[in-house]
């Protein structure tokens, strides 16, 4: 089983840096592993990317040299065993609302004697029957990392016991689904997610344990670096297509006169990259 790069770089003390890619394509999954990014966020809770796509860009992405963290739906612990099987490094746990939660979590993606995950060792994580199964089973335990999310304002009561469940490796907020929750969509400079966002940082702190966080910004990575986050994801295939659309337009309304996109057209695709 290939070692993780992003829990490398956590043992070492150093950040990771992951981009989320939501188009179905491997090319794009593959590209980004060469060019050197740590983790690939492929995301199952929103998109409908199929499983039997998601093997095919997870292959793409580790033919790269990438981990990739595959985020299921909250509940989904049967669909995340067969992303594990397929080879993603790290699963992204959404809406986790308590302690007993992430445990399950952890129960589901670890083997025995750390979890009750099912075993089948014949998949792209083993890989394909060329490891022995007791290396592979000590392996999968030590290289599958969990990450787990903070979205419902009601589940931040809960944050230092989530984040000191063992087999938890990071927690993240969500300030997407946060700020609409709390009544206050998009807006994540407010109050209550900054606060929010402190609350996670020392619930790990507590717990001896580094966090993740989706970064606006490399400004905003710097800062959570700073502060002790070692999985950083920023930028998305969706909004980098959508910026050199919106710079081909605005090109061609100065060169020919046209209307040009209204500001709030403009605006989403930030407030996307900083949501999740």
């Amino acid at each position: 089983m290939r070692r993780s790069k992003v829990l490398a770089k956590i043992q070492n003390d150093v950040p990771a840096f992951g981009t989320a890619l939501h188009l179905n394509s491997p090319d794009i999954y593959e590209m980004a592993g060469l060019m050197g990014f740590d983790a690939i966020w492929l995301d199952l809770e929103h998109h409908a990317t199929s499983m039997e796509s998601a093997v095919n860009l997870i292959r793409a992405a580790r033919a790269g040299g990438a981990d990739v963290v595959a985020r299921p739906a909250k509940g989904e612990f049967m669909r995340m065993a067969r992303m594990l099987e397929a080879g993603a490094s790290g699963i992204m746990y959404p809406r986790c609302c308590s302690a007993a939660e992430a445990a399950e979590l952890v129960q589901w993606a670890k083997f025995a004697p750390l979890g009750k995950r099912g075993c089948d060792a014949s998949g792209p994580d083993v890989p394909f029957l060329l490891t022995p199964l007791n290396d592979y089973l000590v392996n999968a335990n030590q290289e599958t990392f969990l990450i787990v999310q903070v979205e419902d304002p009601e589940a931040l009561v809960h944050v230092d016991a989530i984040a000191a469940v063992p087999g938890v490796d990071m927690v993240m907020l969500g300030p997407g689904d946060f700020s609409i929750m709390s009544g206050i969509p998009g807006q994540f400079d407010h109050p209550l997610v900054l606060e929010a966002q402190e609350k996670v940082v020392q619930a790990c702190r507590n717990a001896g344990k580094p966090w993740a966080a989706t970064c606006g910004s490399i400004a905003q990575a710097k800062e959570f670096a700073d502060r002790g986050a070692r999985m950083l994801f920023h930028g998305c295939d969706i909004v980098f297509v959508k910026q050199a659309l919106d710079k081909i337009k605005a090109d061609l309304a100065v060169a020919f006169d046209l209307p040009a996109l209204s500001s709030s057209e403009n605006g989403s695709a930030k407030h996307y990259q900083e949501a999740r």
